[in-house]
């Protein structure tokens, strides 16, 4: 049995406090997945109108076969972690059930937590997304030897704070250092 190989997959979760939706999003998404860049694995967009009256669409471009396969997949992985072997077993059967139920990322829990949480006139979505791209460059890093140890996305937000925190450091130094040169024998 060969393995399947998995890019790397990332969840988004988005806010968006005055929703226009002109078809943009979804415009840009089939872009990325024509381009064979990302795969969706879930998606899920709630609104809630100024009444708390919720409309919801969810999509995938995974197959029953695929959901099931994925179900299982992630499943194991995380019985696995929890319980060792046995754990990945049971994970892997509880995962493609789950699956076959179209239970493949986002959990009836989620939906609720996420239209309880969000205020009137507002709206949320969760994307889980495979990256495409990157399925042979992890494959040649594995090839290699290499194990994944950390990861994170850096966001052009976060730059800008890391800059921030970093200008308030070099002020704090500065501030100190004619003290600490006083104090110097």
């Amino acid at each position: 049995m060969t393995e399947v190989m998995y890019g790397p997959m990332q969840m988004l979760v988005i806010a968006f406090e005055k929703p226009e939706f002109h078809g943009q999003i979804r415009r840009e998404l089939k872009s990325v997945m024509e381009k064979g860049m990302i795969r969706l694995i879930d998606l899920l967009f709630v609104w809630k109108d100024e009444n708390g009256n919720i409309k919801s669409m969810e999509a995938t471009q995974l197959d029953e076969d695929e959901r099931t396969r994925f179900g299982a997949v992630v499943g194991g992985l995380i019985g696995f972690g929890a319980r060792g072997e046995e754990g990945a077993r049971i994970g892997m059967e509880e995962g493609a059930l789950e699956a076959a139920q179209e239970n493949y990322g986002i959990t009836e829990e989620d939906i609720l937590e996420i239209t309880e949480a969000i205020p009137e006139g507002t709206a949320a979505a969760i994307l889980i997304i495979e990256h495409l791209w990157a399925k042979s460059l992890k494959q040649a890093l594995r090839d290699a030897g290499g194990v994944l140890v950390s990861q994170g996305m850096i966001t052009p937000e976060l730059l800008i704070l890391v800059g921030e925190e970093l200008a308030e450091a070099v002020r704090f130094a500065e501030e100190k250092k004619p003290g600490m040169a006083a104090a110097k024998p």
